[in-house]
This record gives C-alpha cells, structure tokens and sequence, in this order.
C-alpha cells in the first residue's frame, strides 16, 4: 500500500512562513490552480519558490466543473513561467479535477504515485518518529498542538 500525504497550505501572506517551511522539507509537490481563475500572485510565489529550489511539481487544475474553466488558458500562462505540460514537450505532469463532481482524482493520484516512482520517494517505517513541525498552536482545551511532517518512523497517538 502506497501512503500519500497531502500538506494544504494556503497561499495567502498570513501562511508564508508555514508555506516557506513546508517548501523546505518536500520531496515533490503538488499545486492545484483554480481552472476558472488561473494563476495569481500567489501561485507564482509559489512556483518560483518550487522552482528555485528543483521541487518536482504535479499540477492539478481544478473547478473544471465550473463554467469559465479553461485548462488551456491556464497551461498557456503557466507556460510564461517556464511550467510546461509533458504533452507540450515539458516535464511537468497535469491532471484536470472537479472536487465538487469527484472527476479526474484518479488522475491525479496516478500522476503523483508516477512522480514518486521517478524520484524513488521512500521513507523507514521502522522506530522512533523524526519529522519537522510546520505549525503549531498553543489549543486552551488540548494544549500544545503541531502539524508534523513525519520523515521517517511511525508516529503514534500519545507521542
């Protein structure tokens, strides 16, 4: 069984520091941009980020449910940023969704299980765990409370 972990970090300003920390452990990524909208401020920082630092990338557009939604118009803007889809000769994979009808996850998982086969992605299970925090928040009812990205180990409740 293949584990994939999914890190949502959202592209405000208020969640950079959690973004630039989160960019510092990854091994690959996966970005959605919205298909009706297309790439903002934000979704540039953050591709500029990923590139500068050869962060292999899955793009996954998504709302393509939604009435405006133009995946070419994206991949064309994408495109003056240097992100070119591998079936317009680049390597950067694409995958089309609508969360809202459930289309295209299949691709999308296909295309991130690929990615990882290529970058040989594999963590030890075995031990105590070792990971890095991203957040965390001091919780009045539950106290100290982290997002960990867990790199190797098993981490278990209580721990």
């Amino acid at each position: 069984m293949v584990k994939i972990n999914f890190l949502d970090t959202p592209g405000n300003a208020e969640f950079s520091a959690e973004v630039i920390q989160a960019l510092s452990v990854v091994k690959g990524a996966v970005l959605m941009i919205d298909g009706a909208k297309g790439i903002d401020i934000g979704t540039q920082a953050i591709l500029s980020d990923l590139n500068q630092r050869n962060i292999p990338t899955v793009i996954f557009i998504n709302k393509m449910d939604k009435e405006g939604a133009d995946p070419d118009r994206v991949k064309n803007e994408l495109s003056q940023l240097d992100v070119i889809p591998e079936e317009w000769g680049g390597d950067v994979q694409f995958a089309h969704i609508s969360a809202k009808a459930g289309t295209g996850v299949d691709e999308l998982l296909e295309a991130v299980l690929m990615q990882s086969e290529l970058l040989e992605l594999t963590a030890p299970t075995q031990g105590m765990a070792a990971g890095v925090v991203i957040e965390s928040r001091l919780d009045k009812g539950r106290g100290p409370v982290a997002t960990v990205l867990v790199q190797s180990g098993q981490l278990s409740q209580g721990d």
